[in-house]
């Protein structure tokens, strides 16, 4: 299971770059809002996680950090990648229909 093994095997999480860019497209333009930055920043330490080939963040971390919501969005990405690669495009596809992108970014004014 990922979760015990979290910076082991990655290069086998994903089919290809194309899907691993994907899943972090979803991570950094859906989740990673910097209006809540404590979560923003470990939600940036994983997306570079998932290309880095050390440790940027431990599963803990996430844990601590993340609201009970994006943690369980992370799960079910955790539970895809366990299960096939074909599960992790449906993971893709639901965040995209369930979180909007992120229009504005804190610190940012309006033009």
């Amino acid at each position: 299971m990922i979760r015990d093994a979290f910076n082991e095997g990655k290069e086998a999480w994903f089919r290809d770059e194309h899907q691993r860019d994907e899943v972090r497209a979803i991570v950094h333009d859906r989740l990673a809002n910097d209006r809540y930055q404590q979560e923003c920043r470990y939600l940036m330490r994983f997306w570079w996680h998932l290309a880095m080939s050390y440790e940027e963040v431990a599963y803990e971390d996430l844990l601590l950090h993340l609201s009970d919501r994006k943690m369980e969005v992370l799960e079910n990405l955790f539970n895809a990648i366990d299960t096939s690669h074909d599960a992790v495009d449906d993971w893709i596809k639901r965040q995209e229909d369930d979180w909007p992108m992120i229009d504005e970014r804190a610190g940012y004014p309006d033009a």
